[in-house]
Parts: structure tokens; C-alpha cells; sequence
């Protein structure tokens, strides 16, 4: 059966779930407890589970290397960071540690945490606390980045990553928490390294990645006016990346538009692009477009902010372009 849900529900739900199958599975960050988390994820798991939820300070380095010696001493951490921007302060512990242990042992040792990052603009809260950073994770190889953009797949590709024997980046878009969507019932999992085709089309793909994947079926919509039709593929995860389903889609319809809301420069968006490039050369009938936002820091003031985030008409253009 389906439920509606918001996007922090089905995180909660699946969080609360897995907790229960679980006894290994704790929850350590900031205001995890006093809050139940800035968007309220982690709401409700203190009384559930108070001896496995830990509130911190301030602590970022300190909260990861605890999770990362949780994990190699057999627990499963749900680490929060409260603003992904500030996961920065943790790259010796995410990046030489949790991402490098299962090579570095040969395998004897394995780092089983899961590390969500909110991110993103949502509040306005300017260049330190919307940043989305995808790409860095992506390159650091033993590290798995997971973007889900609707409920149901929140839930599905949260309990996915807690089960995950290696160490998961979980991207979590700040403008989407509240968004609604359909949520099944039960043991709901989704795998990790699938991507998901949201709407089939002939003329173009469009790979979207978080809330350009809604803002993407969004302008399918109004290309149809324009005579287009427009495939929309929402990658979910980054690393690893679904080569084949995007690739096929792509040789198949001759057009490819790839989304998000990070920078084009040096992005995610960046190497789905290279990837089509050198995979589907000879399918394609034009260039592969990038959507994306400049290459500047989120401003604060809500009027600079439409000129950086890229919305629907970003996309439409996009598409037209490449189907000149």
C-alpha cells in the first residue's frame, strides 16, 4: 500500500525502521536529540531509542571519527552533519579513513556508516551553508554518493545505504524536506547504483539529479508544447553511477540535457556529461548540454538567488538548444 509522505517522513520512517531491525545501528550529530535534527529527521528516535542517539557539540571531525571507529568495531552509525558544508572540517576522517580502510586492510577491516548531508540552498542562509559539493565525494574512490529527489526513494535508498557494508554520502536537498510523494508500505529498499527513467520520451534525455529531476519533468511537460519528447532520467546515485540505463536512453534518443543544481563547473552534472560523451558519440545528433549553476558562492539575498539556483525555463532552453 501507499502512503503520502514528506521527504523528512520517509527519512524518519526508514531511520525508525531500520533502528528497530537493527541493534547496531546509532545516531550521533548535532541537536539529534534537542531538535530531532534542523529538518526533523531524527524526531522521535530519543524516545524510541535513547541509548542510541548521541547529541554533540560543535564537533565535526570529532563526530565522524567516532562513527568511523564505531563502524570498523562492528556498529552502524548514522552520522549527521548539520549542514553538509561543514562535513570540510571531517576530510582526514571521511576521505583518508571511512573511504580508504577496506583497501588499506585488505579487506579485514570495513567502515559500515552512513553520512547525511543536507544541502543545498533553503533558507537563505548564503555561501557557508548551501553548498552541495557532490562532485568531491564522487572522485574519493571506496566512497558511495546517493541522491534521492522524492520520498519513496528516500526511504528506499536510506535503508539501502544503513545496510551498506562501505561507508555512503547521503545528499539531502534542504528545498525538497517538505516536498510529498508516495511511500510503500514495508521493506521498501531501493539498490544503490540504479538510476530510475521518471517519464520516456523519443526526442531527448534529460539526467537529472535531486530537485532538478520534479523541475525536469516540470518542463517536459511544456516542451510537449514545442513539439518535444523529452525523456526524463533521474540518476539517484552518483557513485556509483548507472552508465548503462542513462547511456541507453541517451543512444536512443540522439539528445542529452544533464541537471543539477550544483556548478556545471567540475560537477556531477560535469561527468554524467563526459560520460555520455564518450560512450554515446556516435548516437548523438548534437552537443550534450549541462544545466547547472555559475561557478560563484550562494548568495544570501533572496533576489541573487533566482539568478544562481537553475529552474524550469533553464531546462526548456536547454533542450530546445540541443534540438536545433
Amino acid at each position: 500500500m501507499m502512503r503520502t509522505l514528506t521527504f523528512s517522513e520517509a527519512l524518519r520512517e526508514a531511520l525508525h525502521e531500520e533502528m528497530e531491525r537493527d541493534e547496531t545501528i546509532f545516531v550521533i550529530g548535532e541537536d539529534v536529540i534537542t531538535h530531532g535534527g534542523p529538518y526533523k529527521v531524527t524526531d522521535g528516535i530519543a524516545e524510541r531509542f535513547p541509548e542510541r542517539i548521541f547529541e554533540t557539540p560543535i564537533a565535526e571531525a570529532g563526530i565522524m571519527g567516532v562513527g568511523v571507529g564505531a563502524a570498523m568495531a562492528g556498529m552502524n552509525p548514522v552520522v549527521e552533519i548539520m549542514y553538509m558544508d561543514f562535513v570540510t572540517c571531517a576530510m582526514d576522517e571521511v576521505v583518508n579513513q571511512a573511504a580508504k580502510m577496506r583497501y588499506m586492510t585488505g579487506g579485514q577491516a570495513s567502515v559500515p556508516m552512513v553520512i547525511r548531508l543536507p544541502c543545498g540552498v533553503g533558507r537563505l542562509l548564503a555561501a557557508q551553508h548551501s553548498q552541495i559539493m557532490e562532485s568531491w565525494f564522487m572522485h574519493v574512490p571506496g566512497l558511495q554518493v546517493v541522491v534521492p529527489s522524492t520520498p519513496g526513494d528516500a526511504k528506499g535508498l536510506l535503508k539501502s545505504a544503513i545496510r551498506s557494508p562501505d561507508p555512503v554520502l547521503f545528499f539531502e536537498y534542504k528545498r525538497i524536506y517538505t516536498s510529498t510523494g508516495e511511500v510503500p508500505d514495508g521493506d521498501h529498499t531501493i539498490p544503490i547504483g540504479q538510476a530510475k527513467i521518471c517519464r520516456e520520451g523519443e526526442d531527448a534525455t534529460v539526467v537529472a539529479i535531486g530537485p532538478m529531476v520534479q523541475k525536469s519533468l516540470e518542463a517536459a511537460v511544456l516542451l510537449e508544447d514545442d513539439g518535444y519528447d523529452v525523456e526524463v532520467v533521474d540518476a539517484r546515485s552518483l557513485s556509483p553511477l548507472d552508465t548503462e540505463t542513462i547511456c541507453e536512453s541517451v543512444s536512443r534518443t540522439g539528445h542529452a540535457v544533464v541537471c543539477g543544481e550544483d556548478s556545471s563547473f567540475a560537477g556531477a552534472a560535469s561527468e554524467i556529461a563526459a560520460v555520455i560523451g564518450e560512450n554515446c558519440f556516435r548516437d548523438l545528433k548534437g552537443p550534450v548540454v549541462r544545466v547547472g549553476s555559475p561557478h560563484v558562492p550562494m548568495p544570501f539575498s533572496s533576489e541573487l538567488v533566482k539568478h544562481v539556483v537553475p529552474e524550469v525555463p533553464d531546462i526548456t532552453e536547454a533542450v530546445s538548444r540541443v534540438m536545433m
